[in-house]
């Protein structure tokens, strides 16, 4: 069973440790952060529902600092999902972030819309990194960020 995990909360690492201890054999995250938009001169808001999720590239950075805080709470594995897009500069920088910060897998979602073929280019990005860095397994790069 794999816990899909809101980021829309207080501290998402105690919520990871509250799934894991009730049986989860993996997290996900982050899902759609809660956003807002309004329409200045009609004083509205953009969307009916007032509120919405935001995605995208825009949540990276965000989502890879909550992928590193559960993994570093939790023994499961970690799912890293929010704004992997073809990648800065056209490469898979954006999943590798990920990986670096704990995920043991990625998701790609929004991107999809905009290149159907997104994944396999961040696949064979990070395919030639590990070539470029003598990375000869992924399980070096999980959690590898230096500090």
């Amino acid at each position: 069973l794999i816990v899909k995990l809101s980021p829309n909360v207080t501290d998402i690492a105690d919520i990871a440790r509250a799934v894991e201890a009730e049986g989860a054999d993996a997290v996900s995250l982050v899902n759609t952060f809660l956003g807002m938009s309004i329409d200045v001169e009609k004083r509205t808001p953009y969307l009916s529902t007032i509120t919405g999720g935001l995605s995208g590239p825009c949540i990276r950075p965000i989502a890879v600092r909550m992928v590193w805080q559960v993994a570093n709470a939790v023994k499961v594995p970690v799912v890293g999902l929010g704004g992997i897009a073809s990648g800065r500069d056209a490469n898979g920088l954006d999943a590798l972030e990920f990986i670096l910060a704990g995920a043991t897998a990625v998701e790609v979602g929004t991107a999809n819309f905009v290149d159907p073929n997104v994944t396999e280019k961040i696949i064979d990005y990070i395919d030639d990194y590990c070539h470029r860095h003598n990375i000869s397994s992924m399980r070096e790069l999980i959690g590898g960020m230096m500090v």
